[in-house]
């Protein structure tokens, strides 16, 4: 009786152990078999973090943004990154799905801004009246009420079809000023509260468009809070003649402090 208990345990003991090991086993897999794909406008590409990849061109992707840093911390198998300057839906439809495919398990996407008419917008404001800004502000957030649900849509669903099972997760844009603050920005108060105001009308739309798609929407406005233009520890470039395009972009520390936190916690 004694030893059938013993034979009995020896025998637990090892199914235990043969069960570990290839749980373990399971998950070395899945780990190696992780495919990542980032997608996405200038703020996921990394425009204003500098150390642009000249292979990716007018795209100016960078290893200091947020889909390249969370890929060196995480290892994934496969990693693409498609992610381009100037990106607008229409943009991602044609030039960013490719790598996405049933082997993907997770893609991050920011778009939309450049659809709203985010450059023209921070154009008109900064050459223009105040109450001129005022009105393209408001054109560009009847333009997120109108028509940018339905490009949004059509961007989701293609992901979706080319990917059914990955986990999506959709990104925010941070509000670009911190009201009251202390800077030469060249625009007047009742500009900054409309351009903060417009952020907050596009990344509500996009939430709602992505948890309609049961994708999973990550907000940056809490990350980036004291970290605005005219807080004294910027994440953002102000305005910047000297360098247009990376004017009212994340900085390398906006990327790595901002952006990459809240992706990790989502994804």
């Amino acid at each position: 009786m004694r030893m059938s208990r013993f034979a009995a345990l020896a025998s637990s003991l090892v199914l235990a152990a043969g069960a570990a090991l290839f749980g373990a086993g399971q998950a070395a897999a899945a780990q190696a078999d992780f495919g990542y794909v980032a997608l996405g406008d200038s703020y996921s590409s990394g425009v204003g973090a500098g150390n642009y990849d000249s292979g990716s061109g007018n795209c100016k992707r960078t290893s200091r943004a947020y889909p390249a840093l969370w890929a060196a911390a995480h290892s994934p198998q496969t990693f693409s990154f498609t992610a381009c300057s100037g990106a607008r839906t229409g943009d991602v439809l044609a030039n960013q799905l490719a790598p996405l495919n049933s082997g993907t398990d997770l893609v991050s996407i920011t778009i939309g801004g450049n659809d709203a008419g985010f450059a023209d917008v921070m154009t008109t404001c900064v050459l223009q009246s105040e109450s001129t800004c005022v009105n393209r502000v408001n054109q560009a957030k009847g333009y997120v009420d109108s028509t940018l649900p339905g490009q949004l849509d059509q961007v989701y669903e293609s992901i979706r079809g080319r990917a059914s099972g990955a986990k999506v997760v959709v990104i925010g844009y941070p509000r670009f000023y911190k009201l009251n603050g202390t800077c030469v920005t060249g625009l007047t108060e009742g500009e900054r509260s409309a351009i903060n105001g417009a952020a907050d009308h596009l990344n509500a739309a996009i939430a709602k468009r992505a948890a309609d798609h049961g994708f999973t929407y990550a907000s940056v406005a809490g990350a980036f809070t004291g970290h605005e233009i005219c807080s004294g520890s910027a994440w953002l470039h102000s305005l910047n003649w000297l360098n247009i395009g990376e004017s009212y972009h994340p900085t390398a520390a906006g990327q790595s402090g901002g952006y990459l936190p809240v992706f990790s916690s989502k994804a």
